[in-house]
């Protein structure tokens, strides 16, 4: 409480007012509880509600719905200072909006790195041994007499196009089967066999598999086009657990119907939703999981609002915030 002098002789008890947060209320149990003084939440249940709410929003969280309404919201929050998010990528926010109002935003990146590392190396697996090929015999109730798939992890080398935290979590988790995992980051460092964004595409003859997980950026769309699919094995997969525009599907679907690589596995199309009609889905040795890596989990919220509580008590603090990201290079 602070002593405002009004005039000569008096006195005034003055509390400053309370940072106005905009939050789902499907996180509101976890949340409430736990909240610092001197804030006051506005809980939406709707994309309308949250729309609604946004313009009085200091501090805004605006996930659990469309990405239309998600950014509609935003745009809305003409005072927000800071936006909170438990999705790791940011190609879907308005990021020129954010850049010209100087918001700080803070992401969930790490709350799902364990699931989709994990989805991808079953993407690995699934395609290593022709695993749809024995789901279908299993519906038809047949019994093959030869295995669908049959190549094996063991010796075999993967780059992994995007290696912060899930790029090296899948590493991990490849090299227990006896895979060599090369990376791609910004930064080379050969002793680790990590190369950087100038030269892996001159190698990428050299790997059996090819796994996409670098943020989506104005940079990395069209990351893997033709040149890149004519460079690979014929015999390579490719693994996509980023974004779907981070591959050329057109040059995708081409290589697939030839026979110019081996096969892929999607978690991530463009569009999203994949329209029911489009090609890739009849594509050969092409497997869509329909953007279910991030969700085949139970953790991520509770995580996530722990991970907004947390940074809640740091900001009324004046304290810098966790896991900010850089807008200006979209991650």
């Amino acid at each position: 409480m602070f002593v405002v002098d009004n005039f000569p002789g008096s006195t005034k008890d003055f509390m400053p007012a309370p940072i106005k947060v905009v939050a789902p209320a499907l996180m509101r149990a976890k949340v409430e509880p736990h909240l610092p003084e001197g804030v006051s939440v506005s809980w939406f249940d709707t994309s309308q509600e949250a729309i609604d709410l946004a313009p009085q929003a200091d501090v805004g969280w605006f996930d659990l719905f469309s990405l239309k309404d998600r950014a509609d919201a935003i745009v809305a929050a003409t005072n927000v200072k800071w936006l909170s998010t438990i999705v790791a990528g940011l190609d879907a926010l308005p990021l020129d909006v954010l850049r010209q109002r100087n918001v700080v935003v803070t992401n969930g990146s790490g709350l799902n790195s364990e699931t989709v590392a994990d989805y991808a190396v079953m993407g690995v697996l699934t395609m290593a041994k022709g695993y749809p090929d024995v789901v279908r015999a299993f519906d038809r109730r047949e019994w093959p007499t030869d295995a669908p798939g049959r190549f094996e992890l063991d010796g075999s080398r993967a780059l992994v196009i995007g290696y912060g935290t899930i790029g090296r979590m899948i590493g991990k988790r490849l090299e227990a089967f006896g895979v060599r995992v090369t990376g791609v980051r910004r930064t080379a460092a050969p002793g680790e066999d990590i190369l950087d964004g100038a030269s892996w595409r001159g190698q990428l003859g050299d790997f059996d598999w090819v796994i996409i997980a670098a943020p989506a950026t104005d940079q990395t769309k069209a990351l893997i086009g033709a040149d890149e699919l004519a460079a690979m094995k014929d015999s390579a997969r490719i693994v996509n657990i980023a974004r779907g525009d981070l591959i050329d599907q057109h040059a995708l679907i081409a290589a697939l119907e030839e026979r110019r690589i081996g096969g892929a596995f999607l978690d991530v199309t463009t569009p999203e939703p994949l329209p029911s009609d489009h090609p890739l889905w009849s594509a050969p040795n092409c497997m869509i999981t329909m953007h279910l890596s991030g969700r085949s989990q139970t953790s991520m919220f509770p995580r996530g609002a722990e991970r907004f509580v947390a940074n809640l008590h740091r900001y009324v603090a004046g304290e810098p915030l966790e896991h900010q990201v850089d807008l200006a290079a979209g991650y």
